[in-house]
């Protein structure tokens, strides 16, 4: 049986588009060269279709599926990808036909041992498995005092409203089965630089935020917000912020 979709973003799915860091193109070169052929890609809980837009430059076709048809309503389009809308564990792509197979972000979500099935199965012989997350992120050291703070709300929102699967993504994803070749992997980072009104738009993609909202209405965030402008300074001051993604990849055989 299919475990059930858990569905925390179709809510949110336009702060998702807009308010998302994008991954580095250092990340889809490194995935391409892994590869015996760049034929085929299926990016599953695609989102707003993020990655599958990076590997556009790269593979002829890009398989973008994602549970979520709001999420997939603010995807990004492009010829290449054919985007669709299905669950991780049963995706309508034929027997060992997909070169490369990516997850940003999501696999916490997952039935593991039902979507490793549907991977071996839509697998070509000795395709690659890409897996990965983001979790906090790091600012620079003049911005010491905001970084503590930010943390802080986060650590408390998760704490109370944080759904129980994201402690796997707290845990880089190393506590859970990878049953493929692995393989070592460089480190690579996200970047970007936020004022404040666009941090805070990135703060309302966040699942737990969201939960927050829906229990206590809007009064945390306003609460948080008059006391981030304090930290802030000039609202309009751009703010570098930095990822670093907890990343798996394996060989299928």
């Amino acid at each position: 049986m299919v475990k059930q979709f858990k569905d925390y973003f179709s809510k949110q799915a336009d702060n998702y588009a807009n308010y998302r860091p994008h991954y580095p193109e250092a990340l889809f070169e490194y995935l391409a060269t892994q590869v015996t052929e760049c034929k085929a890609a299926w990016d599953c809980a695609t989102g707003n279709g993020q990655v599958a837009l990076g590997l556009t430059s790269h593979f002829h076709k890009i398989y973008a599926t994602d549970a979520s048809e709001k999420q997939i309503s603010y995807a990004f389009h492009h010829d290449k990808i054919k985007y669709s809308l299905a669950v991780a564990e049963k995706v309508g792509l034929a027997n060992k036909s997909i070169d490369l197979i990516t997850v940003a972000e999501a696999v916490h979500w997952f039935n593991l041992e039902q979507f490793y099935q549907e991977v071996q199965r839509i697998s070509k012989p000795g395709g690659i498995i890409a897996i990965w997350g983001y979790w906090y992120f790091h600012l620079l050291r003049e911005e010491e005092h905001l970084k503590q703070m930010l943390r802080d709300f986060l650590t408390t929102v998760f704490d109370q409203f944080g759904a129980e699967e994201i402690k796997i993504l707290i845990q880089k994803y190393q506590t859970i089965p990878f049953p493929f070749a692995e393989l070592k992997t460089p480190l690579f980072t996200m970047e970007c630089q936020w004022n404040m009104e666009e941090f805070l738009g990135y703060l309302n993609s966040v699942s737990a935020v969201q939960k927050m909202i829906s229990v206590q209405s809007h009064e945390p965030m306003l609460e948080f917000s008059k006391r981030l402008v304090k930290a802030w300074g000039d609202p309009e001051r751009k703010i570098l912020f930095q990822w670093p993604l907890h990343m798996r990849v394996g060989r299928i055989n």
